[in-house]
């Protein structure tokens, strides 16, 4: 996995920090909260597999456009033909830039939907969902050592979405069905419905009583879903907790990026500088007003170089 694969994965992981006026929460947690109320309506594996395909697509594609979707799109008058091609140059811009690093994308490209979302039909999430979205995550920690706290925390529900995008993105190379791979990532902090994240250090201080800690709250969102899904779960996710099985390969290949992504985003947020959203970022942009701009900056004595 070269330079421009993790160029990709660091702008997937930004839709954990992108929002709009649409709905609360980052596109992330409100990705991960759809995906639990298109289960609910039907886990069938060809289901899931739909599921997968279109919400790592459609993820791939807010990398660029953010919050600019199908819906977005249809309500300024572009109709189906002018929705799919702007959809499609997004993901194009994006997945050139892995450069052949996550194989043949072709399923997911035709997965993308130029149909203005309809969520309102949706059954309810589970309860566990709307708390996993609440829920941040500890960030790092050691049982002998001082948390290290960042501002602002991502959720449980950011972290889930995003490593299942990655699952998804990762699966074909391991042989495993981007669908399978997609669903174990999203519930694998179903415990944190309940428990509030204490981290690494947490999990050490807890001693003997972790695991049993863990599959109690486990069970009681379990509990939440249809028989079904819930039975398919409890067959998948001790697999996350081994790289014996191809789908726990996938799985921590996917969780172990995610994780060591994120504090390199806050250690390179906290090294933000002017220059670079001056100098690398353009953000006066080139056009027939820069000039006009760069001489108000001039003149106001604040430095572009």
């Amino acid at each position: 996995m070269g330079p421009s694969t993790l160029q990709l994965l660091r702008e997937v992981a930004d839709v954990k920090r992108l929002r709009d006026a649409r709905g609360a929460g980052s596109l992330a947690d409100r990705a991960f909260t759809r995906s639990w109320r298109v289960l609910l309506q039907d886990c069938s594996p060809e289901a899931v597999s739909d599921l997968a395909l279109r919400e790592v697509a459609h993820a791939l594609v807010a990398a660029r456009l953010a919050g600019v979707d199908a819906t977005v799109l249809a309500t300024a008058g572009l109709d189906r033909d002018e929705r799919l091609t702007v959809l499609r140059r997004a993901f194009d811009a994006v997945t050139a830039t892995a450069e052949g690093g996550f194989g043949d994308l072709a399923d997911l490209r035709a997965a993308l939907d130029p149909e203005p979302r309809t969520e309102e039909l949706l059954p309810a999430p589970p309860a566990f969902v709307n708390a996993l979205v609440r829920q941040p995550r500890a960030g790092a920690t050691h049982p002998v050592l001082p948390r290290v706290v960042v501002e602002p925390p991502e959720s449980h529900g950011d972290h889930c979405f995003v490593t299942a995008v990655y699952s998804a993105l990762v699966a074909p190379r391991f042989g495993v069905g981007r669908g399978e791979a997609f669903l174990v990532a999203l519930a694998h902090h179903l415990p944190n419905g309940d428990l509030p994240d204490a981290g690494f250090g947490g999990e050490v201080l807890l001693g003997e009583h972790y695991l049993s800690v863990l599959a109690a709250l486990e069970e009681r969102s379990l509990q939440q879903l249809p028989r079904g899904l819930a039975e398919r779960l409890r067959v998948l996710l001790p697999q996350r907790e081994t790289t014996d099985t191809a789908v726990g390969r996938v799985f921590n290949t996917a969780d172990v990026l995610d994780r060591v992504l994120q504090v390199h985003h806050h250690a390179r947020a906290a090294a933000f500088t002017a220059a670079q959203a001056l100098d690398d970022l353009d953000i006066v942009h080139p056009g027939t007003v820069q000039q006009f701009q760069l001489g108000v900056l001039a003149g106001a004595g604040i430095p572009v170089r």
